[in-house]
């Protein structure tokens, strides 16, 4: 599969529609997140939003994956054929902030033996999805882009146009292969907007 086509199937669907989120797009679902009555769905759709990782990495989230010190959160990348391959995502201290809020992650790993393995999060992958689904609606956002793939996207392409390192890229994301990443690079962002701007000036 040529690049244009493997970007096409990534980011548009057959009728050209986006499937990532914009940077506005993001920030309202943070909002929505952030708004949320229950502290588990709100932190469940933070995670999702600045990790850019996959629902059931983040469902096997305990809080020994909470590298508060590094200020990181480690996760098992899935669709690797090796089984234990972890990488470690970098977050904002407001994030694990919240996640010792509401998870109360040092209690736990200071707890009885077995605490600090125990699941951020007790539902399975359907309820997960649907409360992604739900934080979308409340965000007003509709279409097939308002998906917990479209968040995961829309970091990768947030974490492409900003940092310009595929490398570092490939890493927060887990991919195996360096030419999935690629297609976010490719995404038009900031500086081609101000490009395309001096044309109309």
């Amino acid at each position: 599969m040529r690049k244009s086509e493997q970007m096409n199937s990534v980011l548009f669907t057959l009728t050209g529609e986006r499937k990532y989120l914009t940077e506005a797009e993001r920030e309202a679902f943070m909002a929505a997140a952030i708004a949320h009555e229950r502290g588990e769905v709100r932190t469940f759709g933070l995670v999702l939003a600045y990790t850019g990782c996959r629902i059931s990495e983040a469902l096997e989230l305990t809080p020994r994956r909470m590298d508060l010190a590094a200020q990181a959160i480690t996760f098992r990348t899935l669709k690797q054929r090796r089984q234990n391959v972890y990488r470690a995502v970098p977050v904002p201290e407001r994030l694990l902030d919240d996640l010792e809020l509401v998870h109360k992650i040092r209690r736990a790993l200071r707890g009885k033996k077995g605490q600090g393995d125990k699941l951020l999060w007790s539902w399975g992958r359907t309820q997960g999805y649907k409360h992604i689904k739900a934080l979308m609606d409340e965000a007003g956002i509709k279409g097939p882009h308002a998906s917990p793939k479209g968040l995961r996207h829309g970091f990768g392409v947030k974490a492409a146009t900003k940092t310009r390192q595929p490398r570092v890229v490939q890493k927060w994301l887990g991919h195996r292969d360096l030419n999935t990443t690629a297609v976010f690079m490719d995404v038009q962002g900031e500086e081609e907007r101000e490009l395309a701007a001096r044309l109309w000036e």
